[in-house]
């Protein structure tokens, strides 16, 4: 006899899923993870380029992508991003918030109120706006959902030379466990990963110096930098009906660093 907990699994086949910041990176592995698992994936980002190839290499692998522009901090195109994917899938299940900037890496006391407010605007307000579109959406259908956002491990302690970025995730990680309260009785989860460091364009700055790498790769205690794809199972757990049961968490993926 089949139980409960044996039908569920990690397919997200027959959903429909917004990733932002799916360009490159821990977005386009996420991306890649939840079509490769059934779902219907709308990338987003502020480039078309990197997007539309993104998008084609997921249908080239027998997927359904759909590449659409969109400025993560503005609210007129996060409500036209929902709107369109709605007009070509018919509804959203799952969002991903994932993306993000950091234009300003040094003391805190030194940055310029350009970056300060770019930080916030794309990390923090961009997030709420994704979300509270998606949220009004599935609250309209009555539908279960699952929103889950990329946060870091930046944003649970002090972030020496980067320390706006970290407020901003600070600020994602409190988000994810008040949206999961208020919405509680409505079955839309909530979570957040917070990854360490991974290897990607947008932690460049961290990953330049070859002899910081290796004292971060001998202290862990997996030995190594994190991959995209090492985020983007975790991703698809939260997105998937295996995690019903979770929300408000944030779950750290840093291979163990923050635990020594």
């Amino acid at each position: 006899m089949q139980t409960e907990i044996s039908k569920r699994n990690m397919s997200v086949s027959g959903k429909v899923a917004i990733v932002t910041g799916g360009s490159r990176g821990i977005g386009e592995a996420i991306a890649k993870a939840l079509a490769e698992h059934g779902a219907k994936v709308v990338v987003a980002s502020r480039k078309l380029e990197g997007l539309q190839q993104v998008a084609q290499s997921i249908c080239d692998a027998g997927g359904d992508a759909t590449a659409i522009t969109c400025h993560a901090g503005r609210q007129e195109e996060i409500e036209a991003l929902v709107a369109q994917t709605v007009e070509r899938y018919g509804k959203v299940d799952i969002l991903v918030n994932n993306a993000a900037t950091n234009p300003y890496f040094g003391p805190l006391m030194k940055i310029e109120m350009p970056a300060w407010d770019k930080t916030f605007e794309v990390n923090t307000k961009g997030y709420f706006l994704m979300a509270r579109a998606v949220v009004n959406h599935l609250l309209a259908r009555e539908a279960p959902g699952s929103i889950v956002n990329v946060a870091s491990i930046a944003g649970l302690g002090a972030a020496r030379f980067q320390a706006v970025y970290g407020m901003t995730k600070a600020a994602v990680i409190s988000m994810t466990q008040s949206l999961a309260a208020e919405l509680g009785g409505t079955a839309i989860r909530v979570n957040a990963v917070a990854p360490g460091l991974v290897e990607t364009k947008f932690a460049s700055a961290l990953l330049q110096n070859p002899e910081a790498v290796k004292r971060m790769e001998a202290t862990s205690p997996v030995r190594r930098i994190g991959q995209p794809d090492d985020i983007a199972g975790l991703a698809l757990f939260l997105a998937s009906d295996a995690s019903n049961f979770i929300t408000g968490q944030t779950i750290v993926a840093d291979g163990g660093s923050r635990g020594r």
